[in-house]
């Protein structure tokens, strides 16, 4: 085996194996055992010649270079240590000090020459060792690594010197103190040692962990670097502490970010490593350059062997970087699902080997068809191998459909009825995991995922995978027959609970997500045909010049029942809802609910995310009050006219709503959703939120889905109109309220221009145009029919326009109480209130945060100022303001989306 190879490139050796359709060569992985060249020329079956390693010729190139999830957690890892040592050198101030002042006393007594000189040699030997490094590697033609230690050395660098300015010059004094130190001459310490972090760097990107005795070296000159400085009183313990965190973590940043050198082992390492154990390898095939193969990267790469003498061999290779792929979806699986073993998201390659080998024997012992581990060995530090006898066959994948017969089905469901009497899950019945060879027996393969002593659960889940593979192939009803067959019906029935997506595998579910694509095409199109065909049937009925009331409705109904007919007649149901009406049918009792798998949802997550941001704005804006001398000003009666009007916005949104909504849709019940949006806005952006959760609600009140979103565009289309409208009106009496004539202010005019400026700018530049008219195309398609139906109905549109006009001036007042409230509220008019908020609400809309936090009570607190309020004034009116519009409101809104969740109403 040749170790001067560059890592992760095959050596460059005459090929040995050709095509498979070639005399003599590997036939592929269908049982029949390719055979070998025994002439001289060759060198195989030569008693005079040593063994000469031979690899497939067109084995794909190993990648040179490869990006490691480790690399990247451990990227994390350094980032939240980093911002944990800052967060206890701001909140622990005293802690610090006290440790700073007890190394300064520890340390006064030592010699001040001995100190110096220390510190002098040790710097010298940081900038010789990595140079010494450096040549030695390149002596071994190993520059990749040195360049790649270089970049992490300049990053960090940069980075420290990023951190230096932030510390003295913009952070807050408490992490100043605990980071720098004062020197004689009055300045401070660097806050980050500007020659450490690029070493520390430099040393953990080119892999010195590996070579323990640079890595002992390094470390001993760096520790008794520190040691002298911060004797010396030149930095601080936080200083060093995280200059050391800031080095390790741009290394692996750069390490993550470029890709880490490949140390995969090549297919000459392979049989090497089957020597070491026994065996005479002649060749080796990759499994990728083989027909009907579904390589995968979590799965290993395999190989086609054949010996010498006996019988060939299908050996898998798993490395650290296979191993290590899907450790993120791992993870979030095992975070968020209960009751179910996933596996560990970081195993070691002894563990994972050691897994894979009891399953294979357990199942085998089971009376499963599997194929037989008979040998393991590690190939090196980074690699291990698994020899199986060769299986052949071909997996289910790749088998067409006419060969996919009831009786193949029933042997899968016996192979899995094997593992399940032992209680063996193989938790990945795949069509790539199930072979079947040419006599028709199916193989179970991958079993490396799987678990011995499996939960009840995890059982079921195996059943409802392979319903749904099988189903995936050859039809719910044949599938569901199948398993009836083996198993019996009331095992197929248990498993109803389990068919649900978040039970199988994710490439199942992306081929469900594919299916339900392709149907929802489908249907759109069929609609669309049918549309376009009672528009000609229209218009050869009636010709041009019929266009009465009557006549349009007619036609408006005939239409939508050709829609309606088309609807029914492309609709599909997929395939789980098939699987389980099929087992329906044979037990109607089953219990069919979804077990709830997950532990804790995304919008769970979210949501607390969300609550932390809150919090953190919140108490932000609280700090400046001066609460004490406000309270005793406070006038509570207009405090409590400002719960009043908060209270009463919500049943104008859901007037403003039902004005665009020509069906019945229940009051109570519409403002229940208004007040559910309160919670959504913590997870959303304001202008996104309400109108999903809107849509959603419409939808399950028994609107049709595209009826719903133009009904609710509607009422966003107007909502913007009557912003616009009401933003120039007051605008306008705001501006000639304090002169005389009518004549508009200047504020107004500059207003009016930058608005019309902004808009030109917009429609002049093509790819600004194509955006804003795409994403208003998209908001308010369909609103002009939708609009024609509200027309019909003048209570409803009167409904809707009052509503909107009376959620902003309940807004209004809300904001005038909250002024009023600390006495201050007199010398400001409704119109100068009423601009104040509307400009507030449409920066809080435009902005991509939550709820528009920090914008809204920016622009609100600036424009209050700007009227002449005072600052701490305008800030507590501001802090009421959105209490009440939108802090306190949240749990009522939460509780109120619970409910309505479960009712099944959003």
């Amino acid at each position: 085996m040749e170790t001067g190879a560059e890592p992760g490139k095959e050596p460059a050796e005459e090929p040995t194996v050709k095509s498979a359709a070639e005399p003599g060569k590997a036939s592929g992985p269908t049982g029949a055992h390719p055979a070998t060249t025994s002439d001289s020329a060759s060198g195989t079956g030569c008693a005079d010649t040593g063994p000469v390693d031979r690899v497939s010729g067109d084995e794909p190139l190993l990648a040179a270079r490869v990006h490691r999830p480790s690399d990247l957690l451990r990227l994390l890892t350094g980032i939240l240590a980093i911002a944990l040592v800052l967060a206890i050198s701001a909140f622990a101030h005293g802690t610090t000090s006290g440790l700073e002042q007890d190394i300064n006393n520890g340390t006064g007594q030592a010699p001040d020459l001995v100190i110096k000189l220390t510190g002098l040699f040790s710097s010298i030997a940081i900038l010789i060792l990595p140079v010494g490094f450096a040549i030695e590697r390149l002596v071994k033609r190993d520059g990749l690594r040195i360049a790649d230690g270089v970049l992490a050395a300049v990053l960090a660098h940069g980075v420290a010197l990023a951190t230096d300015l932030w510390v003295t010059r913009a952070a807050p004094r408490s992490i100043t103190d605990a980071l720098t130190h004062p020197m004689t001459n009055g300045n401070l310490t660097d806050p980050v040692h500007g020659y450490l972090a690029p070493v520390i760097a430099y040393m953990t990107a080119v892999g010195m962990a590996r070579r323990p005795r640079w890595r002992v070296a390094l470390w001993v000159v760096l520790l008794v670097n520190s040691f002298a400085v911060l004797v010396g009183g030149q930095t601080t313990p936080f200083s060093i502490v995280v200059t050391i965190l800031l080095g390790w973590t741009v290394a692996y940043g750069t390490l993550y970010a470029v890709g880490s050198p490949n140390v995969r082992p090549t297919g000459r390492q392979l049989l090497a490593g089957l020597r070491q154990v026994g065996f005479n390898p002649v060749t080796a095939m990759r499994a990728g350059d083989l027909p009907d193969s579904a390589e995968q990267g979590d799965r290993g790469r395999r190989y086609f062997v054949t010996l010498e003498d006996g019988a060939p061999l299908d050996v898998t290779v798993v490395d650290r970087e296979q191993q290590a792929q899907g450790f993120f979806y791992r993870a979030w699986r095992r975070l968020t699902l209960r009751s179910i073993s996933t596996g560990r998201s970081i195993q070691s390659l002894r563990q994972a080997l050691e897994q894979e080998a009891l399953l294979a024997y357990a199942a085998i012992a089971a009376g499963a068809n599997a194929p037989k581990l008979i040998a393991t060995s590690e190939l090196g530090p980074d690699a291990v191998m698994l020899v199986y006898e060769h299986t052949g066959g071909h997996p289910l994948d790749s088998l067409p459909d006419a060969e996919i017969t009831d009786e193949l089905m029933r042997n899968a469901w016996r192979q899995v009825q094997s593992l399940q009497s032992r209680r063996i899950a193989h938790r990945r019945l795949v069509g790539h995991a199930i072979l079947v060879d040419q006599a028709g027996a199916v193989i179970l393969t991958e079993l490396r995922g799987g678990e011995i002593a499996a939960s009840d659960l995890v059982l079921r889940m195996d059943i409802a995978q392979l319903l749904t593979t099988l189903g995936l192939r050859a039809g719910a009803e044949r599938s569901v027959a199948a398993a009836v067959a083996v198993l019996g019906p009331d095992a197929v029935a248990d498993s109803l609970p389990l068919l649900q997506p978040l039970a199988l595998s994710r490439s199942t579910r992306s081929t469900l997500r594919q299916l339900a694509r392709e149907r929802s095409e489908r249907e759109r199109e069929a609609v669309i045909a049918a549309s376009d065909a009672a528009r000609q049937a229209k218009a050869e009925a009636h010709g041009a010049a019929d266009d009465s009331r009557r006549a349009a409705r007619a036609d408006k109904k005939a239409e939508k029942v050709a829609i309606d007919d088309a609807m029914g007649g492309v609709r599909e149901e997929d395939l789980l809802s098939q699987i389980r009406h099929q087992v329906l049918l044979i037990r109607p009792q089953a219990h069919a609910e979804p077990v709830r798998l997950e532990r804790v949802k995304l919008r769970t997550l979210l949501s607390v995310i969300a609550g932390a941001i809150a919090a953190y704005f919140l108490l932000s804006q609280m700090a400046n009050i001066p609460f004490h001398q406000l309270l005793t000003n406070t006038q509570w009666g207009w405090m409590a006219g400002a719960v009043l009007f908060s209270a009463l916005s919500y049943v104008a949104a859901a007037m403003s709503l039902l004005g665009f909504v020509p069906e019945k849709v229940p009051f109570f019940r519409t403002v229940l959703a208004q007040v559910a949006g309160s919670f959504v806005k913590l997870v959303a952006p304001a202008a996104v939120g309400g109108v999903a959760l809107n849509t959603r609600f419409l939808q399950r009140a028994g609107v049709r889905p595209g009826l719903a979103v133009a009904s609710v565009g509607a009422s966003q289309l107007f909502g913007l109109a009557s912003h616009i409208t009401l933003l120039a009106i007051f605008g306008y009496v705001t501006g000639t309220e304090r002169t005389p004539s009518l004549t508009p202010s200047r504020t107004v005019i500059a207003g009016l221009l930058a608005a019309a400026v902004l808009a030109l700018v917009i429609t002049a530049v093509p790819f600004l145009r194509k955006f804003i008219v795409t994403r208003v195309r998209s908001l308010f398609a369909g609103v002009v029919p939708r609009m024609l139906d509200v027309l019909q109905q003048p209570r409803k549109l009167l409904t809707g326009i009052g509503g909107m006009l009376l959620l902003t001036g309940t807004f209004v007042m809300c904001l005038d109480a909250s002024i009023r409230a600390f006495g201050e509220g007199n010398n400001l008019s409704y119109a100068s209130i009423a601009v104040v908020f509307l400009t507030a609400n449409a920066v809080g809309s435009a902005v991509p945060t939550p709820g528009g936090v920090g914008a809204v009570e920016a622009s609100l607190t600036g424009a209050l100022v700007i009227a002449g309020l005072p600052y701490a004034t305008a800030a507590a009116a501001v802090l009421l303001f959105r209490l009440l519009t939108f802090w306190l409101p949240v749990l009522p809104g939460w509780l109120c989306f619970n409910y309505l969740t479960r009712r099944g109403e959003l």
